[in-house]
């Protein structure tokens, strides 16, 4: 009988990293007044990266007469909570 310990291991492992939820912190702008936004985002995708974010969020936050401005960094479940209070009314808004 062979061993297929490792096998699922690396099934079980590799499914929890696909699954893993995705966040980004970004800045955002309107113009006329200017008016700067600080939000958090879940990100869907395979990808957690600043990249995937900045072309996800940029063309939702657009719809809502927002400019991105920079996308701050991505961070899993854990970031969330000391994230929260500063985000405001824009925490997980997009």
């Amino acid at each position: 009988m062979k061993n297929t310990m490792p096998l699922t291991l690396l099934l079980i492992c590799t499914g929890t990293l696909a699954n893993a939820a995705c966040y980004a912190d970004y800045k955002a702008k309107q113009d006329d007044p200017l008016r700067l936004q600080y939000g958090v985002a879940q990100i869907s995708g395979e990808d957690c990266s600043v990249e995937m974010a900045e072309a996800e969020l940029s063309p939702k936050l657009a719809a809502d007469g927002w400019t991105l401005l920079n996308v701050l960094g991505v961070f899993d479940d854990s970031g969330l909570e000391e994230r929260k209070e500063s985000a405001g009314d824009n925490y997980l808004r997009y």
